[in-house]
């Protein structure tokens, strides 16, 4: 062999996908030494090397095992010497080209060995296949020797020519006739068995002491995953849910051991906790960093959670799996096992299982979470604590406490969008699971007899509230929730029209440790196939081919759903209008601040995505204290599907424009009119009202800076437009921003703005003027106040450069207006001085000032990874 061809093949190894094994077979630093022998007339040899090209003798699949041979080479090491065969030099004396590499020691060896124990290289690790090219053939082989380990080892194939005899290496082994039927060559092989033992029990730590750059590079060269798949068989998982207040007794107990039996399944578990209550923030902290708490998500006025903004954030999770679950569900360690084989498919998935409920369940978890114990403080396996859970468990009746759970992979959940469901409240779960069958995207099964879930049957329920009064809080109160989501199932997708049936969906179940997909309505079954991936393909299996595990499969399904078969599509019949059941009064009490403050904003269906993008940045400035009047009953429903505070005023008009309701507009006076009329009615109830428009963008609350002009003074935006000169010129004062305190001088001024709006066949924002400045401005102070002599109340017109209005220094028409307000110090930005609805939502929609997705209906968030959807 020419150092030439060596070059070659070394160069040739920098580039095979195989390189990892070439280089740890390299640093076995070993030399084959070939023992030849005479039997018969027979001369033969043993040869195991590595060899990169493929397999040439008929007897090989095209491949060779590398891990065979390293593991060859390793159990002959530890053959005892005096058990060894004599070696024939002659056979093989090392030629002067051969790379001479120091000798590895047997510990070293050791280190892959985990890679051949693997692979079975144990028990075929000494076979090879000899080849003699000639005119005789070779009927029989015969074994002479075994191999030792010396210094050197080409990192190619090896020729070894001596004389007409060409031995070569190749993937199998062929015993046809062994030589030596000696005690010696016995036990030798006896003592391969049992090396092969020892090295099993210290192949796993071994492995830890593999080099890094050993690691990294057999890392690099491991089959690529698409997006959601691990590179390792243990997926990591993300456990969403909403924890129910109160956090503390039974209710909080309970969450806390169904949180405890999540995360102590695995070190991949991480759990996301919904919630406004900043109190969640240290409940999360006794589970350690793998619990967190975020509020990121939309919740109602009554805190709430979305579901589909659950399920958005959820899909947005870099984890392998996302699973969403009720907070007081309990897990048991098949919940891992069942996923991490969901995760090996080649398909994205949807799991669906239903939980059971218990009513005693004597089991605590000990202080670390790995392990049940009973009363007597004694641990429990888990296979008892089953058997336990078996007789006691129960399904309940179309219950919705179902555990969902895929991959995030590529494909959505779903066709079409996810109605605003409140999680927790009832259809939802079964609303999902119905669309993602109809819409065949994803493989959707049952894993309810392969997972064990379960959760006490409580005689306390809790709730989401965390309203501020006893007397709106009651559960009897919340049942518009649960009637808010049948509506919307009823108006959304194809459950209204077509329901799956649920009893036919493909069943996941494990018998005598084995899973396997069912489907018993089509006769088909789904075998896994194993290795990287399980490739879902249908198999029939008919009449009497129905195995065992199948029968049992089915069965034990058959039974479930006996017990709970059920369907929702009768509870989506027409309902009664959606209404709260609370009055304006108790939404004051219950939502405004420690200085008795709202903000008070007032709409008409026409205007509802401006509305939503309003409420969704005071919800990012963590303003809570807002409620809205609706001037038509369409905005009313919409606004309590949002989950808004919501009210009605009975005297509002009823002919109100869609498109055509803009300033100078008829529809336009008369809408204006209710504004003052509602804010002195709040005023008159003993609370301060700030009155805010919707096309008002907040850049930070101003409520703090407003309260610092103290009483007796009314707080008005300015609508001035010429950058100098007064601000309180005649008729500038801008009733869409405004804040009113309660107080004497304040009610009095605007029993007499109403008065005067009633009479006037203007809108109310002359009226303003003329009431608290005087006509043509005779009540005017200084560049930026009035004064109105009967009442003694102040008005003060507010810093344009601070709360400008939608012609102040061309502010919207700037190529970055958010910046430019930002940079100046602006608490808002009016979006006024544009005539028409259409052309004002295009302005503050594509000048960045827009927090409202009108597609998914939610609030935009930072996790959201596409763009918000724009009509325009």
């Amino acid at each position: 062999m020419k150092a030439g061809r060596i070059s070659e093949e070394r160069q040739d190894l920098q580039d095979s996908p195989t390189k990892v094994y070439v280089q740890v077979a390299a640093a076995l630093v070993l030399r084959l030494q070939v023992a030849t022998c005479k039997c018969g007339d027979t001369t033969i040899a043993l040869l195991s090397i590595f060899t990169l090209l493929p397999c040439n003798h008929p007897s090989t699949r095209g491949g060779v095992d590398f891990t065979a041979a390293i593991t060859g080479l390793l159990v002959a090491e530890l053959i005892p010497p005096h058990l060894r065969l004599g070696v024939d030099d002659a056979c093989m004396t090392p030629k002067p080209h051969m790379p001479q590499l120091p000798y590895l020691t047997p510990f070293a060896a050791l280190l892959v060995s985990p890679l051949a124990l693997l692979n079975g290289g144990i028990s075929n690790g000494f076979m090879v296949n000899l080849v003699r090219k000639g005119k005789k053939p070779i009927k029989k082989y015969h074994l002479c020797t075994f191999l030792s380990i010396s210094h050197q080892i080409t990192q190619s194939k090896w020729v070894i020519q001596q004389k007409k005899l060409n031995l070569f290496f190749s993937c199998r082994i062929v015993f046809d006739e062994i030589c030596f039927d000696s005690q010696a060559f016995q036990m030798g092989l006896w003592s391969i068995w049992l090396s092969g033992i020892l090295l099993i029990a210290l192949s796993f730590y071994a492995t830890q002491k593999l080099p890094s750059s050993i690691k990294d590079q057999i890392k690099n060269t491991q089959m690529i995953f698409p997006r959601g798949r691990s590179d390792s068989g243990n997926p990591t998982i993300t456990i969403f849910t909403a924890p129910s207040p109160p956090l503390s007794g039974s209710v909080g107990a309970r969450q806390v051991q169904a949180i405890r039996s999540w995360i102590g399944l695995s070190p991949n578990i991480t759990v996301v906790l919904f919630t406004q209550d900043p109190s969640v923030i240290s409940f999360a902290g006794q589970f350690g960093s793998r619990v967190s708490a975020e509020p990121d998500i939309d919740f109602t006025f009554l805190s709430t959670p979305y579901f589909h903004s659950m399920v958005a954030r959820s899909l947005a999770s870099l984890s392998d799996i996302s699973v969403i679950i009720d907070p007081e569900t309990i897990l048991l360690p098949d919940f891992i096992s069942a996923l991490s084989y969901a995760h090996k498919l080649d398909h994205d998935w949807l799991l669906v299982s239903s939980s059971r409920h218990v009513s005693y369940f004597p089991f605590h978890l000990d202080k670390y979470g790995k392990h049940w114990l009973g009363e007597d403080g004694k641990q429990i396996k888990t296979r008892k604590l089953q058997g336990f859970l078996g007789k006691a468990w129960k399904w309940k009746h179309c219950d919705e406490r179902r555990l969902l759970a895929w991959n995030n992979g590529d494909l959505p959940l779903h066709s079409g969008v996810l109605p605003p469901f409140l999680f927790g409240k009832g259809l939802h779960n079964s609303w999902v699971i119905n669309e993602a069958l109809s819409s065949k995207y994803r493989f959707v099964f049952d894993a309810s007899l392969a997972i064990s879930n379960f959760y006490l049957n409580p005689l306390d329920q809790g709730s989401y509230q965390s309203f501020g009064v006893s007397n709106v809080t009651n559960s009897g109160n919340r049942s518009w929730e649960s009637v808010g989501n049948l509506q919307l199932g009823s108006l959304y997708g194809a459950l209204y029209f077509h329901e799956a049936n649920y009893s036919n969906m493909v069943k996941f179940c494990m018998n005598n440790g084995q899973y396997l997909f069912v489907n018993s309505a089509e006769a088909t079954a789904y075998p896994f196939r194993h290795q990287r991936s399980l490739i879902l393909r249908k198999e029939k299996i008919l009449g009497s081919r129905i195995g065992k595990k199948v029968a049992d499969c089915v069965n034990g399904f058959k039974s479930l759903h006996d017990t709970r078969d059920c369907y929702v599509k009768d509870q989506l019949k027409p309902s009664n209008s959606l209404s709260l059941p609370y009055s304006l009064e108790m939404l004051l009490s219950g939502l405004s601040d420690k200085n008795r403050t709202v903000v008070l904003a007032i709409a008409g269906y026409n205007y509802k995505d401006m509305l939503m993008s309003w409420v969704c940045r005071l919800k990012s400035l963590l303003i809570s204290n807002f409620l809205v009047c609706a001037l038509d009953p369409e905005i009313y429903e919409f606004a309590i599907l949002q989950g808004l505070p919501v009210f009605k005023d009975s005297l509002a008009p009823t002919n109100i424009s869609f498109n055509d309701c803009h300033f100078g507009t008829q529809c336009f006076q008369r809408v204006t009119k209710v504004k003052s009329r509602l804010v002195l009615q709040i005023l008159k109830l003993g609370y301060n009202v700030l009155l805010s428009d919707v096309d008002v963008y907040w850049f930070k609350n101003p409520l703090p800076f407003l309260y610092s002009f103290g009483p007796s003074v009314l707080v008005a935006q300015s609508d001035e437009y010429n950058q100098t000169g007064p601000i309180n010129v005649p008729r500038r004062l801008n009733s869409g921003f405004y804040f009113a305190r309660n107080d004497g001088s304040t009610v009095a001024a605007l029993e007499k703005v109403v008065k005067h709006a009633a009479t006037s066949n203007l809108s109310e924002q002359p009226s303003f003027y003329d009431t608290l400045c005087g006509e043509g401005g005779s009540n005017r102070v200084g560049h930026d106040r009035c004064f109105e002599p009967e009442t003694n109340l102040t008005v003060h017109f507010l810093d344009r450069d601070l709360f400008p209005n939608g012609a102040y220094q061309g502010l919207w028409e700037g190529t970055n207006p958010k910046a430019i307000c930002k940079k100046k110090g602006c608490f808002i930005l009016h979006n006024n001085w544009i005539s028409g609805r259409r052309k004002k939502l295009e302005r503050q929609f594509l000048s960045g000032l827009w927090e409202y997705d009108v597609n998914s209906r939610m609030c935009v968030q930072s996790w959201q990874k596409a763009k918000v959807t724009s009509y325009f």
